[in-house]
């Protein structure tokens, strides 16, 4: 799964040099690899509401640095509040949402490019 980490990774890195957004939807539960990797990657991370988000579970978390550790500091208002992610979507909202999102950013992008001919 490292391995796969990697190669998703690279993908992402051609896709930011064609200049195409990669938007991450952030679904309960992100835990693991994922979460410390290519799920924060995004242009823009959306999270459901509550979702939660970790490298791993919030006991895992609090029995290793056992330090008392915010309530909710996975959750994805927490994360939201503290810049972690760019905006909470219900899923049932997420696809115009994403829709729009794209719209949005690729109009800017082909505003922006420069014409083959002027280059």
């Amino acid at each position: 799964s490292l391995m796969q980490m990697a190669k998703t990774s690279a993908a992402l890195e051609k896709m930011r040099e064609q200049g195409l957004p990669y938007i991450s939807v952030l679904v309960d539960p992100v835990y693991g690899g994922v979460s410390a990797s290519l799920a924060m990657l995004g242009d823009i991370n959306i999270a459901e509401p509550k979702a939660l988000v970790g490298f791993t579970g919030p006991d895992v978390i609090r029995q290793t640095v056992r330090v008392k550790l915010p309530e909710g500091f996975q959750r994805s208002e927490f994360l939201l509040e503290h810049g972690a992610i760019d905006m909470i979507v219900h899923r049932r909202d997420m696809r115009d949402r994403i829709a729009s999102i794209l719209g949005k950013l690729m109009h800017f992008r082909n505003r922006t490019a420069v014409p083959d001919s002027a280059a």
